[in-house]
């Protein structure tokens, strides 16, 4: 039988169901499970901790559309004034969360899934708030009694982005290893990664950005399992299938997102630059259209959309250039809502969001989206 893939709506997924194959050994994504630090704060209290009176400064935190964030903040003399925290302490902090909340978000995700810590074959860890040597992944075999024999990478420093990154490694370890586990963790302590020093620049950023870890697991079929095919009943626990990626690097807006070292201060500090959104947005079209015309899709057979939280205008803009409604990125702002900006877990906490909703049916096709550093869209395509 020959299918048109280039013809709207046709392509693998399309053939009958007694043609089909179970993705040909495509990737299911298995279970979820998300962590954050101990402490929240409304942005009027993070105001108030770090004495912030510069109204302009204080018109970016309370016109954020973030109500609370989940951060370690420095701590502070007897008078209640916040102490400065040099690199070696931050590095410090950065590792005690991201052990902490990645151990806890592994934990919840393998136990969703059904399945022991002995289960996991391959570990990738992603982060940017921080730098180890031996990497994240390491130390949370040694700390979790995962197992030795655990095949693992890091991904380090590639930012907001980095979790579907991450995913698309992790997916392709687990289609070339059928029946294995293999669990990607994103870990981002943002407390780890602030500069406090009243300019417009740091403001932006320290409006911003939350504590958070997420992991996701995921295993492969063997090429000739069966797939019952899309139906109209609810989609089976075992989650969706990933269908493919797409990438697109704004290399003229290189400099527009970065993590950089700054002398006067002597830590590194985090920069946005105002256009950001803008830039996004404006590139957001061609990458989706992209990872959609692979399968035949358009934009309209999408079902679930499930966007990075990367700031108010960030949301505005992509959902205006891919013509979404406020019910399509509604996970995508109530995460911002109540996590702030999460980095590169960020996704998956609307992914997490939407397995709670209970809407998602057999058949559904949905895009995951992230953002970040390069600047850098990255999408993914799924079916339930």
């Amino acid at each position: 039988m020959t299918v048109d893939l280039s013809a709207p709506g046709t392509g693998l997924l399309d053939l009958p169901i007694t043609e089909q194959k179970k993705g040909l050994g495509a990737t299911r994504i298995m279970s979820v499970g998300t962590a954050v630090t101990d402490q929240s704060y409304s942005q009027q209290e993070l105001l108030d901790i770090f004495d912030i009176t510069d109204p302009k400064v204080r018109s970016v935190f309370l016109n954020s559309a973030i109500e609370r964030r989940f951060l370690t903040v420095p701590p502070r003399d007897a008078d209640g004034a916040v102490l400065p925290e040099v690199q070696g302490e931050l590095l410090a902090k950065h590792k005690r969360l991201a052990l902490d909340m990645g151990a806890r978000a592994i934990r919840t995700c393998l136990e969703n899934a059904g399945i022991d810590l002995a289960d996991i074959d391959y570990l990738c860890c992603t982060t940017t708030t921080g730098f180890l040597t031996p990497g994240l992944s390491a130390h949370l075999i040694r700390e979790m009694g995962i197992l030795p024999r655990t095949s693992r990478v890091d991904v380090v420093g590639m930012g907001c982005n980095a979790g579907l990154n991450a995913l698309n490694a992790t997916s392709s370890w687990a289609k070339a290893n059928p029946g294995k586990v293999a669990v990607m963790l994103c870990a981002e302590a943002c407390s780890a990664a602030y500069v406090i020093d009243g300019t417009m620049r740091t403001a932006v950023v320290n409006s911003l950005f939350g504590d958070g870890a997420a992991a996701i697991a995921l295993t492969a079929d063997p090429p000739d399992a069966a797939y019952g095919g899309p139906s109209d009943v609810p989609a089976e626990p075992g989650g969706p299938r990933i269908l493919g990626f797409a990438s697109h690097l704004i290399t003229d807006a290189i400099g527009a997102m970065r993590y950089d070292w700054d002398d006067e201060q002597g830590k590194f500090s985090f920069y946005l630059d105002p256009e950001v959104p803008y830039v996004v947005g404006a590139n957001a079209e061609q990458v989706v259209d992209r990872l959609l015309a692979g399968a035949g899709l358009r934009r309209s057979d999408i079902a679930h959309w499930l966007v990075h939280s990367g700031g108010k205008k960030v949301i505005d803009a992509v959902r205006v250039n891919l013509r979404l409604t406020r019910h399509d990125v509604r996970h995508t702002t109530g995460v911002l809502r109540d996590y702030g900006n999460l980095s590169s877990g960020s996704f998956l906490f609307s992914y997490e969001r939407l397995l709670q909703e209970g809407v998602t049916k057999a058949g559904d096709y949905g895009v995951l989206m992230t953002m970040g550093p390069g600047s850098t869209i990255e999408t993914a395509l799924v079916q339930w």
